[in-house]
């Protein structure tokens, strides 16, 4: 992984805690990261992690709220 790649995943993965932790939309934690296109961000996103933001945190909310009713 190159510098470069390794700082986008890290903006990236930032943007998702931002998301699912403090209920950012996309397009406040994209360019809180530093993205100033949302549809780069989206892009992005969707590449590193298999889901758009939007139904990404949604599956991981899913996901969190059946691990803790178990």
């Amino acid at each position: 992984m190159t510098p470069l790649e390794y700082q986008k995943q890290l903006r990236l993965q930032e943007a998702r805690r931002l998301m699912l932790a403090e209920g950012a939309t996309a397009g406040v934690a994209g360019f809180t990261v530093g993205y100033e296109s949302q549809s780069q961000f989206s892009r992005e996103y969707r590449r590193l992690f298999g889901a758009p933001p939007r139904q990404d945190i949604e599956r991981l909310q899913q996901t969190e709220n059946f691990i803790q009713t178990v």
